[in-house]
């Protein structure tokens, strides 16, 4: 039996509102899964981001999910372009199978549902580009996924992006360091021009690193001193990645 649209649309409005004012990253996306299969009676919703410390060579990794998946799942790492998630993140397509087992993916599929095989996958996008992808899997009231279930995921995935740009750039204006930076890069740009520049992470980190060396060089530290800061850093963040790393592997 299918969703009336105007359910979805409420649903969909109660979605954003909860989003912009509750939580923090990782439970939003818990949210999203979660609700994302309800709305689509489906068994099983898995979020997956690219892995911030995989930035050379980008992989997915799930980081929210609703319903029973395979252990393997939470710590596999997906190349770019690899498996059907990874395909639909590199060519950023959404994708509708109706049946995995006779399809051309039926070689990907991990096991075979009792139920239905039938499953989506969308991409996720935050400032112009792919960060991820949204799979939706198994359907309980249907023999299959259509393309109305489609288009109610995309617009899901579409509050995915939106929640992550928001919380990244709530936590970046969070810091002081960020502010002092906006504060002086306000000097040369006003209004829209600065929230612009907010909502560009990479130039936003460009901005914050120069003003840290002239905040640095101001306060009288030398070269010496402000390579010791820089390689601190440096230092913490391997430090980050060495525990994550140790996480992965338990």
């Amino acid at each position: 039996m299918k969703r009336k649209p105007e359910g979805l649309l409420d649903k969909l409005h109660q979605l954003a509102g909860f989003l912009d004012t509750h939580g923090s990253l990782d439970q939003q996306l818990d949210t999203l899964a979660e609700r994302a299969a309800v709305m689509l009676n489906a068994a099983q919703c898995s979020i997956m981001l690219y892995a911030e410390e995989q930035a050379d060579v980008p992989r997915l990794q799930v980081r929210a999910s609703y319903g029973a998946l395979p252990e393997v799942a939470y710590t596999q790492l997906v190349a770019h372009g690899e498996g059907i998630a990874g395909q639909v993140a590199a060519n950023g397509v959404a994708l509708l199978v109706e049946d995995i087992t006779a399809s051309p993916y039926a070689h990907l599929a991990r096991r075979k549902s009792h139920t239905s095989n039938s499953l989506m996958v969308v991409p996720i996008r935050a400032e112009g580009s792919t960060i991820g992808v949204m799979n939706v899997t198994h359907p309980v009231s249907a023999s299959a996924f259509d393309a109305s279930d489609l288009a109610v995921l995309e617009m899901i995935a579409q509050l995915t992006g939106k929640a992550i740009q928001t919380v990244h750039l709530q936590n970046l204006l969070n810091s002081r360091f960020a502010q002092i930076a906006l504060a002086q890069e306000a000097d040369n740009a006003i209004g829209g021009v600065m929230l612009a520049t907010a909502y560009d992470t990479d130039k936003m980190a460009r901005i914050v690193a120069k003003t840290f060396f002239r905040e640095m060089t101001q306060a009288g530290f030398g070269s010496k001193q402000i390579i010791q800061a820089a390689s601190e850093i440096i230092s913490q963040l391997s430090g980050s990645l060495q525990k994550h790393s140790k996480r992965l592997e338990k």
